[in-house]
């Protein structure tokens, strides 16, 4: 079907249903898929808008499978639902096929399985274990279960000295990057945080005193697109453009994010060039679509994506405008399809970890 005749049926259904339906894009999405929706922002803080909706019904997240897990926590948790006489606000992913590498890097068996390894030779009591708001619901209902806390790009300090007020390590998921990078800021050395490969039968590859020396157990995952930079990279856009300054996402590897000028959440990265003078050359590290996205609407600075190679956010990319326009036709003829439900238990503990972390100041 032609691009015009799918966006005249996705707003004719955008129109029918009015204010009870909340269509979410991502920062990476597609432009074509962003023109749809009613609200952009990072994964969490969509779910948030969203789930403070009174009249929204039906959420069709444009991202992937553990942000729509996250906004039907949010918008079905117990106070919401009785506010609505326990009527259910539906989320629907317009691909099931639209999931996360780096969530899929820690699975809820691996992490139990390193749990009770690591038991047999430190004090999980003392251990508080932290997961990226980039996983599955599961992994945060561990976190609510234990002791422990959900974080974002940009509140991940703020969580490990949380956690550090609580215990005596972190066991920090799903992303080394982000935690790795976090936990240097805060004066933890490369030494005291060994990474736990869940492909390796003894400790994740460690040895007991690596495990007794360590304040920070790196998870051995990360983000296919973010792992693409490199530090070659940045001294090419230095050498070839004089004054130029780096601005990078910390899911970066370290020997990238030591480099850049600035490091932050996307939200920081958004707002950095916004808050910028005319004539300010950036190479940005993060994903595809949002550099581009910043250069066509920053004509006045000058912006490059900081690698050679093309990296895009691929199952991202799978949402586009037929499995939209799908999803939303369906779901006004009564047969709505890739509804997203976390289970009770899941979202009782999910919604306690995800708590404490609105709690952190």
């Amino acid at each position: 079907m032609e691009s015009d005749e799918l966006i005249r049926r996705i707003t004719a259904v955008r129109e029918e249903l009015g204010d009870t339906l909340l269509i979410l894009g991502h920062h990476y999405q597609q432009d074509q898929v962003v023109e749809h929706t009613d609200l952009r922002g990072d994964s969490y803080q969509l779910s948030q808008m969203a789930a403070s909706s009174d009249t929204c019904r039906t959420i069709v997240f444009c991202g992937v499978h553990f942000m729509a897990e996250t906004a039907d926590i949010l918008a079905n948790r117990p106070e919401k639902l009785e506010s609505r006489n326990g009527e259910r606000v539906r989320v629907i992913l317009p691909d099931m096929a639209a999931g996360c590498s780096m969530a899929d890097m820690a699975a809820i068996d691996q992490v139990e399985a390193a749990w009770e390894d690591m038991s047999d030779v430190i004090d999980t009591d003392r251990v508080i274990p932290v997961t990226y708001i980039n996983s599955a619901a599961s992994l945060k209902a561990f976190c609510g279960k234990h002791g422990g806390i959900v974080c974002t790009s940009s509140n991940a300090r703020a969580v490990l000295e949380w956690a550090f007020d609580r215990g005596d390590r972190v066991f920090f998921f799903p992303d080394q990057h982000l935690g790795r990078n976090t936990a240097l800021g805060m004066g933890i050395t490369e030494q005291q945080m060994p990474v736990w490969d869940p492909y390796q039968l003894e400790l994740g590859g460690n040895d007991e005193r690596a495990i007794e020396d360590s304040r920070v157990i790196l998870w051995k995952g990360h983000c296919s697109v973010h792992q693409m930079f490199r530090p070659e990279h940045v001294a090419q856009f230095r050498q070839r453009y004089p004054g130029i300054k780096i601005l990078v996402h910390p899911e970066c590897p370290r020997e990238v994010n030591d480099l850049a000028d600035v490091s932050g959440s996307t939200g920081l990265i958004i707002r950095t060039v916004k808050e910028s003078p005319a004539g300010t050359k950036w190479a940005i590290g993060t994903e595809l679509h949002l550099v581009n996205r910043l250069k066509a609407e920053h004509p006045e600075q000058e912006i490059h994506f900081l690698s050679p190679v093309i990296c895009m956010c691929a199952t991202m990319y799978r949402i586009d405008l037929p499995h939209l326009c799908w999803s939303l036709e369906n779901l006004r003829e009564g047969t709505p399809v890739n509804t997203i439900e976390v289970s009770e238990e899941v979202a009782k503990w999910s919604l306690v970890a995800l708590e404490r972390m609105l709690a952190v100041k």
